[in-house]
């Protein structure tokens, strides 16, 4: 028997669609402009695919596109872990240290701005044409913008939350744990998303510029698409990157951010119900 209006399962499925209308409205638009552009003849179809051809070879070629996205999101998420980790102790040093602050604070900013194409030159006299390469550009992509974030939401505590906090006993990692991360959080979120925006695309154009002999992943799987000159794959492989970008960003960090802003108060529980 369906749910009488106002049941909780009629306002679930209201909350999902509310949520899942706009994307589902802005995917079919894309793909509506995307055939719209084949259909000019702008670039012959041998070259620019339609997207039934594009998802047609999405489907033939699945098994070989679900192993390269495994050994890929194994590596990026490898990767991202141990930037978090540095950015983390990086981040809180700096910013409660004023000697660190004034000697390295910039640093940081400015490690953040270097493009991550710029790192594979030394990654690879360091660390040779390998997946060691690789990671170190993926790392060094992302944790600066991790530090950052969390030392911008540690610049905007409001002091009386650290006074409050010492009053109560809290000192040292006590304080950091129960006083500050807490009240950095938002900002730090905001780090950790870009910092994982960074870290993909590090990633994408590592395994794009220093091919790895043998290893199958998909910037491998995309520079072969193109050497073949198979454009239908080469579309399916990218379309394959922008869903995990996507999906990564609405289910992880998009549910990560609307817990803090419920938990913060920062939703209007009236309007969000």
């Amino acid at each position: 028997m369906p749910p009488r209006s106002g049941a909780p399962g009629s306002d679930g499925a209201r909350r999902i669609w509310a949520a899942s209308w706009p994307k589902l409205l802005a995917v079919a638009i894309f793909l509506f402009a995307w055939q719209a552009l084949v259909w000019t003849g702008w670039k012959n179809e041998t070259i620019l695919k339609s997207p039934p051809t594009t998802f047609k070879a999405l489907w033939d070629d699945r098994s070989t596109l679900l192993e390269a996205t495994g050994n890929t999101l194994k590596m990026g998420a490898q990767g991202y872990a141990l930037a978090v980790l540095i950015g983390v102790v990086v981040g809180a040093a700096v910013a409660r240290n004023r000697i660190l602050r004034a000697g390295i604070g910039s640093m940081v900013t400015g490690l953040q701005t270097m493009p991550s194409i710029a790192w594979f030159p030394i990654a690879i006299v360091l660390f040779g044409r390998d997946e060691t390469a690789i990671f170190f550009v993926v790392v060094m992509g992302a944790a600066p913008s991790i530090a950052n974030g969390l030392i911008n939401g540690i610049d905007h505590i409001p002091p009386i939350l650290l006074r409050a906090g010492r009053v109560l006993g809290a000192r040292r990692l006590t304080a950091f744990r129960h006083v500050i991360l807490p009240a950095a959080l938002p900002s730090f979120v905001g780090g950790l998303k870009q910092g994982w925006a960074f870290a993909w695309r590090s990633l994408m154009a590592g395994e794009l510029l220093n091919v790895v002999p043998g290893a199958k992943s998909l910037g491998v799987q995309l520079d072969v698409n193109r050497q073949f000159a198979d454009y239908a794959g080469v579309l399916a492989v990218m379309v394959v990157i922008f869903v995990i970008g996507v999906v990564i960003d609405a289910v992880f960090f998009g549910n990560v951010e609307r817990w803090i802003r419920r938990r913060y108060g920062l939703v209007d529980e009236a309007t969000a119900a």
